[in-house]
């Protein structure tokens, strides 16, 4: 099955699986996990900041750094679509207090900096205390450069603010940017990782951050019920991925762009070029998308159903299954 409905679906390499077993274990709630210290601190290293944290997932390391960044009553400012406010369940205003502040996202994936200035709130009873930013990178596969952030973190200095970057694909990010991870840290307050999308561990994500933010986080962290304890097990994956699957990434990319390609040509579909490994299609209102689904399935292609399909290409999806998928999708087209 050639599965693009996301890149989290992506299963650990034997070798993956054969490094785990090797990690040496101890009790993370302790802090005697060798294996989780020492992934961290590399984390820390890499990213330029002071310390780093384990988490078991995504959504866990963006919730940690809400409500770290956030008490009761404040706010952040976050975009419309963004993963932080979207898709993780409300949960730094169901379990924080904290107010979300959306605005609308540009279609190139960045905030307008008008936009956040307009709702930032004067310091008055009437308002909740605005006092994050959190940005995204990428944002539906599109790159948000440096410069933004340079720009970002200008403002935010201006207006007090912390910024939280939701890096769940930084590395992609980093791939077409052509830079080092600390490079785009240096501009923001806090980071989260995620290496169970595009770098295939079976979980796990990293918040790194100031020791101020990261020891908040922690304390957050056994609260949600986040504290593991042998996590050594998922930090060698971790550690693997970051030495042997980051590098892969640029072929994710070539592999998006090479399906847009096969499909230009298409007078059904109308796709947008992709930046890193995602492919969006808008298929012709008589096309029915649920058919096209079913059809692909069929022939062992997996995506989400919709008039627009968003194709997710990762380390488990290679050049011979672009080939097929784009050639497969024209007989489709055919018939319909």
């Amino acid at each position: 099955m050639i599965d693009y409905r996301s890149d989290t679906v992506t299963k650990p390499s034997q070798k993956m699986l054969e490094v785990m077993i090797t990690a040496e274990l101890g009790d993370d709630v302790y802090g005697d996990d060798p294996t989780v210290n020492a992934f961290e601190k590399k984390m820390a290293a890499l990213t330029g900041f002071e310390a780093a944290m384990i988490v078991n997932s995504g959504t866990q390391s963006n919730l940690c750094a809400l409500l770290a960044h956030c008490s009761r009553g404040e706010e952040y400012i976050v975009g419309q679509g963004y993963h932080t406010y979207l898709y993780e369940a409300g949960g730094a205003a169901v379990l924080g207090s904290v107010v979300p502040q959306p605005i609308s996202v540009q279609p190139s994936g960045e905030l307008a900096f008008n936009d956040i200035e307009a709702v930032i709130k004067e310091d008055d009873q009437h308002f909740a205390k605005s006092k994050l930013l959190s940005l995204e990178n990428t944002h539906c596969g599109k790159v948000i450069p440096l410069d933004y952030f340079i720009k970002a973190r200008k403002l935010a200095n201006k207006h007090n603010l912390a910024i939280h970057l939701d890096g769940a694909r930084i590395f992609n990010a980093l791939t077409e940017l052509n830079i080092e991870l600390a490079e785009m840290c240096q501009y923001v307050d806090s980071i989260s990782i995620c290496f169970s999308k595009g770098l295939g561990t079976p979980m796990g994500s990293v918040l790194c951050g100031s020791k101020e933010i990261i020891n908040k986080a922690r304390r957050i962290r056994k609260m949600v019920g986040g504290g593991t304890r042998q996590a050594g097990l998922i930090a060698k994956a971790m550690d693997y991925a970051l030495e042997h699957n980051v590098s892969k990434l640029a072929d994710d990319h070539a592999n998006a762009k090479l399906l847009a390609n096969l499909l230009s040509d298409c007078d059904e579909l109308a796709i947008t070029e992709p930046q890193t490994n995602m492919v969006y299609i808008t298929l012709d209102e008589k096309i029915n998308a649920q058919l096209m689904a079913k059809l692909l399935l069929q022939e062992g292609i997996k995506v989400s159903a919709g008039q627009t399909l968003r194709l997710v290409t990762h380390l488990n999806i290679d050049k011979a299954d672009i080939i097929y998928t784009a050639d497969t999708i024209k007989d489709i087209l055919s018939l319909m």
